[in-house]
């Protein structure tokens, strides 16, 4: 590996966790020149960084306006969860049915882990990495449904997380969350296919009426 993807992975691995953090805003320009300036280099790797970013969904091209980190309309995110919700609905009876004994304990584990880093924030958000780190991810792949897979961990994955985490910061949520997790996955240890649907559902039902509720709450203060 060259130094320029290198530094082309760093800074699209740096990126990435802070758009879907939030800490980098919906809209936000993202220059080639100002990333030089921050991570030294040249333009090529930020050009590299931010086209992996592009294909991850999570930066758009705007016309004389160049690059920009993804920012949806509330009626864009229902569109996306309507699809979220019947899918990962599926996966999650699926993943019920189709889990060893071993994945669910390592799921079980999982939410542990989680549990400590909502702690550590002193419950003020639920940050998840990405893949087998991601409780979400961990069911679809338990599902063991390539198709279900290759719908909910590709295009859609990325710009999920990122809407996912702002969910994650308002005020009590993230412990409301992961008792959420939890009681899916108790579901899913029970081979309780059917009840396993019906947490996940209310769970990603749960999660867009709290997007909602912060998305008009925004558009009210800013005057939009």
């Amino acid at each position: 590996m060259s130094d320029n993807q290198t530094l082309a992975e760093k800074v699209f691995s740096e990126l990435a966790t802070a758009i879907v953090r939030g800490e980098i805003r919906p809209g936000e320009r993202l220059s080639e020149q100002a990333l030089v300036d921050r991570y030294g280099g040249s333009r090529a790797p930020m050009r590299e960084a931010i086209q992996k970013l592009e294909a991850r969904n999570l930066v758009v091209r705007v016309p004389h306006a160049g690059a920009r980190v993804v920012s949806l309309s509330l009626e864009e995110l229902r569109d996306i969860y309507e699809v979220r919700l019947e899918l990962e609905s599926m996966a999650c009876r699926l993943a019920a049915e189709r889990m060893t004994d071993g994945e669910v304990a390592a799921l079980q584990e999982l939410l542990l882990e989680h549990a400590r880093t909502i702690e550590a924030d002193q419950g003020q958000s639920y940050y998840q990495k990405s893949g087998n780190l991601d409780f979400h991810f961990r069911i679809i792949e338990g599902s063991k449904n390539r198709r279900l897979h290759q719908m909910l961990c590709g295009d859609l994955y990325h710009i999920i997380r990122m809407y996912r985490y702002q969910t994650s910061t308002s005020s009590k949520r993230p412990q409301q969350a992961l008792g959420e997790h939890q009681r899916i996955v108790e579901a899913i240890a029970a081979r309780d296919a059917e009840l396993a649907e019906l947490l996940m559902r209310r769970h990603i039902q749960a999660s867009l009426t709290n997007l909602e509720q912060r998305m008009v709450r925004e558009s009210t203060e800013s005057g939009i």
